[in-house]
């Protein structure tokens, strides 16, 4: 007689403030599930809330929420769904209050509650201040019957720790299987990144199924492992690859550290559990540090940005001719010069090309000054001026503007116990969360043995993504990339291959920042972490990919030699030709 409990169902809708708005119905009306969650909070999504509620101070809350909820509350309701989402922001008290007026209007009896603690005393100059909580208070919420749980800013995994450690009555010295749930929840939180989307080696799949991928969901144990999967007859895939995505995705050592526990991602099994089907286990879990990471949010100043278009022949001449017309015309207008003037040339043109926009390159103009004058009509007027005396077919992508606000995002941490983690029940009554009792210092791991490295022998220039899949993102102003390979003769020369050296060799853009290199074997894996790549962060928009989103598609596309004995079989020009 089997008396483990049965796993708990925990499904996705939301990635991002601005995600797919009917994934809540998909979810709800698409197979089974006990929780459902919804992310919505990023670095940049904190500085917008905060813009908001300087307008209205009864908002700060992702209000797209609440529509998806004017359907979606009757259809949990139905099913037995609870939800748990950190749509709350700056205010969860708020939408919290919101939820209830809507429900009452709609007709749907819930119980809703709220986590709140996480906003901090705001320093002079910025704008916001939150602590990532853990999952403890929305464990609290569940367990006093919540239907609907909201918060603040949480970290994105605590959507899946505080449901599970709930259901199965886990405690803060549970760490294993907190840590098993951290790792389940990090897959689910971006949505249809686990099922496909943005995957690396979408070209090996049907265009039909990643036209309109389904929504993740985890099937959660009572020890931590989990199955990561989707509901039957959705879109998207789920395999080995698509889960080794999305876990190194924005993470970096083999340590990755949380308020309910530091999960060791040197630990993580993955192993096929049938069609679209992904078990995780062997996650082994460490005491948290006893800091919490907080972001603070600040306006950094103000940007603008013009866009020229350099058509046909002599386009390297024709944009040495607008930046000194440009620089001149700053000059003679009496206004000084912007403190940050960026250009970037980007040869989207082809030679004898047959259309317009084929025979075009892109000039992009990009100026940064704590001053909104230094930015704004000097340089608008500047840049429109030379429309009728500059390069030979002279337009731009749209008038320039006046210029307008950026942000910074600057992460810090305080200690645990200072913060007020506080779970709203849904009869009113404050429960606090109290800290973990044991606390461990963040330190790294000593880098694993590597591999036996793969035989010398013949090898072919060919592109590094014919071979090895990556995905990268943000973390403030460093960028990170995680890069695996599919099979082990692979890893045997990716570990050698690509080195620190090597990787700045390829992405000449980090060769004078700080690069750091993690091995993690049972993932075939390297995750890299670039510092500064992307300067003050997102929300100041100081690089062409303010996210890095696509710095692993860049690393992919740059040529070095590989064996040849890996080539073989590839369909590709660069090995067939």
């Amino acid at each position: 007689m089997n008396d483990a409990p049965a796993p708990l169902r925990i499904g996705n809708a939301s990635g991002f403030y601005g995600d797919r708005f009917d994934a809540v119905r998909e979810m709800l009306t698409g197979g089974p599930l006990d929780v459902l969650t919804g992310d919505y909070l990023a670095e940049l999504t904190m500085l917008i809330l905060g813009r908001s509620r300087l307008k209205d101070p009864e908002k700060g809350y992702a209000t797209t929420f609440l529509r998806q909820l004017e359907e979606g509350l009757g259809l949990a309701h139905e099913r037995g769904v609870r939800i748990v989402t950190n749509a709350g922001g700056l205010n969860p008290a708020g939408l919290a209050d919101a939820v209830r007026k809507l429900a009452a209007k709609v007709g749907v009896p819930v119980a809703v509650a709220h986590v709140e603690g996480d906003s901090l005393p705001v320093p002079d100059g910025f704008l916001t201040a939150n602590a990532y909580l853990g999952g403890a208070g929305i464990a609290a919420c569940l367990r006093a019957g919540a239907d609907i749980v909201v918060t603040g800013r949480v970290t994105d995994a605590a959507l899946v720790t505080g449901p599970a450690a709930a259901h199965f009555g886990w405690g803060p010295d549970d760490l294993d299987a907190l840590a098993g749930a951290v790792v389940a929840g990090h897959v689910l939180e971006c949505g249809t990144q686990a099922t496909g989307g943005n995957y690396a080696f979408f070209g090996e799949h049907d265009p039909a199924r990643l036209r309109r991928p389904g929504f993740p969901l985890a099937e959660i144990h009572a020890d931590g492992s989990s199955v990561i999967t989707k509901h039957d007859g959705t879109g998207g895939v789920v395999d080995l690859s698509t889960v080794t995505a999305q876990l190194l995705y924005e993470t970096g050592g083999a340590r990755y550290a949380g308020p309910d526990v530091t999960a060791r991602l040197d630990t993580v099994r993955l192993t096929p559990d049938g069609p679209d089907r992904v078990r995780i286990d062997g996650v082994r879990g460490e005491a948290p540090p006893p800091t919490l990471k907080a972001g603070l949010t600040r306006l950094g100043g103000w940007r603008n940005e013009v866009v020229f278009v350099l058509t046909g022949l002599d386009i390297e001449a024709k944009a040495r001719l607008v930046k000194d017309q440009f620089a001149d015309a700053l000059e003679r207008g009496g206004a000084r010069p912007p403190a940050d003037v960026r250009w970037e040339l980007a040869r989207t043109d082809h030679p004898d090309a047959d259309t317009e926009e084929r025979a075009s390159a892109l000039l992009r103009l990009v100026v940064r000054d704590q001053d909104a004058d230094a930015v704004g009509r000097a340089v608008s007027g500047a840049a429109v001026e030379l429309a009728l005396g500059s390069y030979p077919g002279f337009h731009v992508t749209a008038p320039p503007g006046k210029g307008a606000p950026y942000g910074v995002f600057e992460a810090v941490h305080v200690p645990a116990g200072e913060v007020e983690h506080t779970a709203v029940l849904p009869d009113g009554r404050r429960q606090i969360a109290q800290p973990p009792s044991m606390t461990r210092e963040l330190a790294e791991v000593d880098e694993p043995p590597l591999p036996a490295p793969y035989p010398s022998g013949p090898t072919r220039n060919a592109p590094l993504g014919l071979i090895a899949g990556a995905r990268s993102g943000d973390k403030g102003g460093d960028a990170n990339v995680g890069v695996w390979v599919r099979d082990d003769d692979a890893w045997r020369w990716l570990a050698h291959e690509l080195t620190v050296e090597r990787f700045r060799q390829l992405l000449p853009e980090t060769a004078q920042l700080t690069v750091v290199r993690h091995v993690l074997p049972n993932l075939r894996a390297l995750n890299f972490t670039v510092h500064g790549l992307l300067g003050e962060g997102v929300a100041a928009q100081a690089r062409f990919d303010p996210q890095a989103k696509a710095v692993g598609e860049w690393l992919r596309s740059r040529w070095l030699p590989i064996p040849a004995g890996l080539l073989e079989g590839i369909d590709a020009p660069e090995v067939s030709a």
